[in-house]
């Protein structure tokens, strides 16, 4: 029989301050507070549609196949089938405000920034001798060696060498200034003049330019973006005031939540 090693409510907040975890835990807890006095000042609800329908999801998003797959998650997090609903009913609200908010502001946002989500097919080299760049740059664009012999002589880490530095498929906002100008205004696919960087001199072939478009994806992260940029300001506006003792309802049914997993 195992040995029970009671842990106290007040030492779990403890434990939450040694691991640095407040500020995040207190950020929770004002953005969902702000969240929904917005929600409530617009008129915003959730209907038992919908927060089914997000249940539903959040089970499958959970790989919780079974009503007793779903009671021992509840368990392992402590949570009673009233925090689940709260959880749920949390996430619904938050994005019924973004959609409120930022639904028909997505589209004119994009085209105002279309060069910002423009992406790039490419290849690099980092090489710490400038003028080895140049002699290399000079002898691709002549003919009398190629990128990828390059790459795989010059490059250091191993699977980027056999990718023949291959880097994917990368937008502007992943590239320094000093580089994204340069290869955003490539005419591919093309070898730019070495760049020299903090982080060496770069040969770059640029393989492809690709022109943004927006699909649903893109539509979702322009409006998580623009819901961010707002919720930042927002908890702005709040000045945090932090009690820290409990008492004894909210011990009592922290307690019960820890043991059973049950209000």
């Amino acid at each position: 029989m195992s040995e029970v090693l009671p842990i106290s409510c007040s030492e779990i907040l403890h434990q939450i301050k040694l691991d640095c975890q407040i500020s995040s835990v207190i950020e929770s807890i004002t953005t969902r507070k702000a969240i929904a006095h917005a929600a409530s000042e617009m008129g915003i609800r959730v209907e038992p549609e919908e927060l089914q329908y997000s249940a539903d999801n959040l089970r499958l998003i959970s790989n919780l196949r079974s009503s007793e797959d779903t009671w021992l998650w509840l368990q392992k997090h402590s949570l009673t089938l009233d925090d689940f609903e709260e959880l749920v009913e949390a996430t619904v609200l938050s994005s019924k405000l973004a959609q409120h908010l930022f639904a028909d502001k997505v589209e004119p946002f994009f085209v105002e920034h279309q060069l910002d989500y423009a992406q790039v097919v490419m290849y690099e080299v980092v090489l710490d001798d400038e003028d080895l760049a140049m002699e290399l740059f000079y002898a691709i664009r002549e003919g009398e060696i190629n990128f990828h012999e390059v790459a795989h002589q010059y490059i250091q880490d191993p699977e980027l060498r056999r990718a023949g530095g291959y880097l994917g498929i990368l937008n502007r906002t992943q590239l320094k200034p000093e580089i994204s100008a340069a290869v955003f205004a490539a005419t591919p696919p093309q070898i730019l003049k070495p760049i020299v960087s903090s982080k060496g001199v770069h040969l770059i072939l640029v393989e492809e330019l690709i022109q943004p478009q927006i699909n649903n994806a893109l539509h979702h992260r322009i409006l998580a973006d623009l819901f961010s940029q707002w919720l930042k300001q927002e908890l702005e506006k709040f000045e945090v005031m932090i009690n820290w003792n409990l008492d004894n309802s909210e011990a009592n049914h922290l307690n019960t939540k820890l043991v059973t997993g049950v209000s």
